[in-house]
């Protein structure tokens, strides 16, 4: 088991951090619009799901000589960027019927936060996965509520230096205005402007979000589970609220990840099963399996995103669009169904659900979105798995201080029903983090589900 998977164990630390300096960063030259102008967001952009910040750090070790520059190479950069991505200077705000856009006022701009802290990086320790304890890392305005996102800027910046001479980069970006392969566009945009001291935005950033205007009238063509309010009638959102649970993360090697999907090809030829659909299954399987879910004729959700722009054609999404281009497909199950039936029944269940997303059905979402505006966030009987293996998350974060030891989220316990597929870092890394929540009588459970090398 040890050589397929490892269990890692973060440590628990409080980081002093002192707020230095707070500033306002403008676009570096004048943009395509003025005070009172607004952008359209589409119904995927202004999906509940999207009105959010997606929190993530950086970890970066250097000479205490090169780190001072930091602040100021990321803000002159910063201000470069804005000018093509002018959308990330403005704020949101509220229009009619609660759907949402962008408009612009004076003095708007991104948000950078210089902080320091009084401990080395090296004090942090194991920086090879996402630690709640990294939370001061990342800006949070006083008095902010949860889920604001209208009258915030859409960019929050904070780097903290460390006394050994390491940073830090916490990013808060607004969901709103791009999705995962978006921001990874915005951020390899900024990264080399810093590094090569120049404006860099290639591919040419596309608005465009008039692209996914709903149709006329609305046309909803299938019924969109994924967002349906429903009446959880088993212990899985309990098991979960009753107790605070605790974040774990497996290290998966990639020889693993072939070794689960081959099992759930079984019986399955001639099927295109992805690694995700099969490893998205086991956790699934295994999760609620450690979770004892009961009653076993209780239906439960597995949601995920597939992203749409190779599916789009008529007409095809320009290279540079950064907007949100995802679907949430949807599998369903009986939990007796999920634990008492094989590895390549569930695979079957993520595997026709990924499949049935195309461009009708992104379409439909579109109008569904439209017509019922949902306005909250749905857990109930729901697990919700997201991939961001297929993000450049380390080879787009190079500002000229090479790859960071660590590039991506730091807390899921706010969303204890979400698990990350996170890329393994360093150089040769090939395999994935998952990481996921459970309370923590049941971590040993999990563990034993989860790593099991002859999985059925």
């Amino acid at each position: 088991m040890a050589s397929l998977i490892e269990d890692i164990n973060f440590a628990r630390i409080s980081i002093p951090v002192t707020i230095k300096h707070k500033e306002t960063i403008l676009p570096a030259e004048p943009i395509p619009v003025n005070n009172g102008d607004t952008l359209y967001l589409s119904n995927l952009d202004d999906i509940i799901g999207c009105r959010v910040f997606t929190p993530t750090v950086y970890f970066y070790h250097s000479t205490p000589s090169r780190s001072r520059q930091v602040v100021k190479k990321l803000r002159d950069a910063l201000a470069l960027v804005l000018v093509p991505y002018y959308p990330f200077s403005g704020r949101i705000r509220e229009t009619k019927n609660g759907k949402l856009e962008i408009f612009f006022g004076p003095n708007q701009g991104a948000f950078i936060v210089e902080a320091h802290s009084s401990i080395a990086l090296t004090d942090l320790g194991d920086l090879s996965f996402p630690n709640p304890s990294w939370a001061p890392l990342i800006y949070k305005f006083p008095n902010e509520g949860p889920y604001q996102v209208i009258d915030m800027p859409l960019l929050i910046v904070q780097v903290t230096y460390f006394k050994d001479g390491g940073f830090s980069l916490g990013l808060r970006m607004c969901h709103c205005l791009c999705d995962g392969i978006g921001a990874m566009q915005f951020f390899n945009a900024w990264a080399t402007t810093a590094k090569v001291g120049s404006l860099v935005a290639s591919p040419e950033p596309c608005w465009e979000r008039e692209y996914f205007l709903p149709r006329n009238p609305p046309r909803i063509e299938y019924p969109h589970i994924e967002f349906m309010s429903v009446v959880d009638g088993s212990s899985l959102r309990r098991s979960l609220c009753d107790v605070k649970p605790v974040q774990r993360c497996y290290k998966v090697t990639k020889e693993f990840q072939e070794k689960v999907k081959s099992l759930a090809k079984l019986n399955n030829e001639g099927r295109n099963y992805t690694t995700f659909d099969a490893l998205a299954a086991h956790v699934w399987r295994s999760w609620i399996k450690a979770l004892d879910v009961k009653p076993l004729d209780c239906e439960l959700r597995l949601t995920f995103t597939v992203n749409t722009r190779h599916m789009l054609k008529n007409p095809p999404l320009k290279e540079g669009f950064y907007g949100n281009a995802v679907c949430v497909a949807c599998a369903t199950s009986k939990v007796e169904e999920l634990i008492n039936k094989p590895l390549n029944n569930v695979a079957n269940l993520v595997h026709n659900a990924r499949v049935g997303v195309n461009e009708d059905y992104l379409r439909s979402t579109v109008d569904y979105v439209e017509v019922k505006r949902p306005k909250k966030l749905e857990f109930e009987g729901k697990l919700t798995i997201t991939q961001w293996t297929r993000f450049l998350l380390y080879e787009s974060a190079d500002f000229g201080w090479g790859r960071p030891a660590y590039a991506g989220p730091i807390d899921l316990t706010p969303t204890p029903q979400v698990c990350i597929f996170l890329p393994e870092g360093g150089i040769n890394g090939d395999g994935m983090l998952v990481c996921i929540c459970l309370p923590e009588t049941t971590c040993k459970i999990f563990e034993e589900l989860f790593c099991l090398t002859d999985i059925v």
